[in-house]
């Protein structure tokens, strides 16, 4: 009986020894706890007048990288995929309307430039040549900002909404002198969603947002090369998707 109750001993005095400690670790936390928020406030605060202007301009610089949402004809016998996603380039200026506290409304028109590059198999044979398609849009997005509580020269938020974009690299007809056969439409509208954080710095805001970019319709022109009507046979629609990491200074 000695060792268990030795063994007994033993444990109950490890778990009150760790109950002490964790009881001392949540105190010192606690007591700590006001010095952290202190520390918080005590952070110099860029003050500025950007939130509270009712207009309010500036400019945006990104990166992005353009996909393609691909469904086959099953019957084709082909399949295919975006392959070497490239960078892109985006330019754009902002137009900020505030309406209310947490709430904007941002018409962004701008420029952007990239390429998606397709590959096409045969019963999961390379076939064909790889189709380098070039886009260079005209954009004009219509966005809704929702903004968080600001925490010192901070503030996070949610955006969304709809984006009207003209392919100006869009072909009419195709080009004899490149391996190209496939063309795509020219306009396009698409549904934007994503996240960002407004940085208050001294003299400007610095805003850093990721954002998805899905089209609402099929891009591909349904009339094929002659030389090579497999490319566009195959496919049953073509829907673009593209990803954007923006830089706004305002």
């Amino acid at each position: 009986m000695f060792p268990t109750q030795l063994s007994s001993s033993f444990f109950v005095i490890i778990y009150r020894t760790h109950s002490i400690l964790n009881k001392r670790i949540a105190i010192l936390l606690l007591l700590l706890l006001p010095a952290m928020l202190a520390a918080q406030k005590a952070k110099p605060k860029n003050d500025s007048n950007y939130d509270e202007r009712l207009l309010h301009f500036g400019f945006s610089m990104g990166a992005n990288t353009m996909d393609f949402n691909l469904k086959m004809q099953s019957e084709s016998g082909f399949t295919a995929e975006v392959v070497s996603l490239k960078p892109g380039l985006n330019i754009q200026i902002v137009t900020d309307y505030r309406p209310s506290t947490y709430l904007d409304i941002r018409f962004l028109p701008g420029v952007s430039f990239g390429q998606r590059d397709i590959n096409f198999y045969e019963d999961g044979v390379l076939w064909g040549e790889t189709q380098v398609l070039e886009s260079s849009f005209l954009e004009f997005p219509l966005l809704l900002k929702a903004k968080g509580m600001r925490l010192n020269n901070s503030r996070p938020y949610l955006i969304g909404g709809l984006n009207f974009r003209y392919d100006l690299a869009g072909k009419k007809e195709y080009d004899d002198t490149r391996n190209v056969y496939m063309r795509l439409k020219r306009a396009d509208f698409y549904y934007e969603a994503g996240a960002g954080i407004d940085f208050y710095l001294p003299y400007f805001k610095l805003t850093i947002e990721a954002k998805m970019s899905n089209g609402l319709f099929d891009v591909l022109v349904h009339e094929p090369d002659e030389r090579y009507p497999e490319y566009v046979n195959s496919i049953k629609s073509l829907r673009s998707q593209i990803w954007v990491l923006s830089f706004h200074f305002e």
